[in-house]
């Protein structure tokens, strides 16, 4: 609510004319008369009230020339009309509320008349009937509607999205991310991967269900495993060590030949213990050597 101060009621009338002047309207003398300047223009009294005055927002008479007289955007008062609606308080130099129903109030008023005014119909609410109140604003109940489904949300859970307002079910519907794992809403909290939501309890290790979220683990044919079930279930053997290529640590890298994988720091010449990886190697039985140490096979 705004509130406005006036800098006081001004008046139109002048002094008595001493010199002959006529009226602007009439063209009576105004010598010895009392006149008003009206745009530079001198007005007798009663043309000034019959052709020139303002009409009084509140009782539609004319203000007269010798009246005091108040305004507010293009709207005019008498200074003892201009009072507020409700209480009859005079605002004659005081703060008020203009109301969009034309009605002036105090700022007394005006709080009270727009704390029991209800948001959504912009009704006043009647003390005892029932209402809700969301961030000291009020609705009617039948006013505080799901802006989706429109059904009154009453004293249901509900959550905003920006100025509206939406029942649970509505909100999940309509703004709600579905886990990649349940197809089930994500109300709260959840976990993104690889551009997916998911919910925490659904992004587990496959084999023994252990929570993913901040562990290390690998991804295997659309699964997730942790680390010691991806060691024990899924990753293959090293050819060289016999021990599970996790794709960790000095394990990142692997060679390949064929059915078998090594570490790339297992693959080495069975007698010389040369690196054979992105050499040219012979592989003889269950060994590989280089192809100096072959030769001497």
């Amino acid at each position: 609510m705004t509130f406005y101060r006036h800098s006081g009621p001004r008046s139109y009338l002048s002094s008595t004319m001493s010199d002959r002047t006529d009226c602007f309207y009439c063209r009576d003398n105004l010598q010895g008369k009392k006149y008003v300047k009206k745009d530079d223009k001198p007005v007798c009294v009663r043309c000034f009230e019959k052709l020139c005055a303002n009409t009084c927002a509140e009782c539609r008479k004319p203000i007269g020339a010798d009246a005091k007289e108040l305004n507010h955007k293009n709207r005019h008062w008498h200074e003892d009309c201009f009072r507020c609606a409700k209480c009859y308080k005079p605002l004659a130099n005081e703060p008020f509320a203009a109301r969009d129903d034309g009605k002036i109030m105090c700022g007394k008023c005006g709080a009270r008349e727009d704390s029991h005014r209800c948001q959504g119909c912009y009704k006043v609410i009647v003390p005892g009937e029932k209402s809700v109140e969301y961030k000291h604003k009020s609705w009617h109940e039948q006013c505080f509607t799901c802006f989706e489904c429109k059904q009154p949300i009453s004293s249901q859970s509900f959550l905003t999205k920006g100025d509206d307002f939406y029942c649970s079910s509505c909100h999940e519907k309509k703004f709600a991310k579905n886990c990649a794992r349940c197809k089930e809403p994500i109300t709260s909290g959840g976990i993104n991967y690889q551009d997916k939501p998911w919910h925490s309890e659904c992004f587990v290790c496959h084999t023994c269900k252990k929570p993913l979220a901040g562990a290390r683990f690998t991804a295997h044919e659309d699964e997730f495993y942790c680390v010691d079930c991806y060691k024990t279930s899924v990753a293959k053997k090293c050819s060289g060590c016999q021990n599970p290529i996790t794709g960790f640590g000095r394990g990142t890298n692997v060679v390949n030949y064929e059915d078998k994988t090594w570490h790339e720091y297992c693959f080495n010449c069975k007698k010389c213990s040369l690196s054979l990886a992105h050499k040219r190697f012979v592989i003889n039985g269950e060994h590989i050597y280089c192809t100096d140490c072959a030769k001497k096979l």
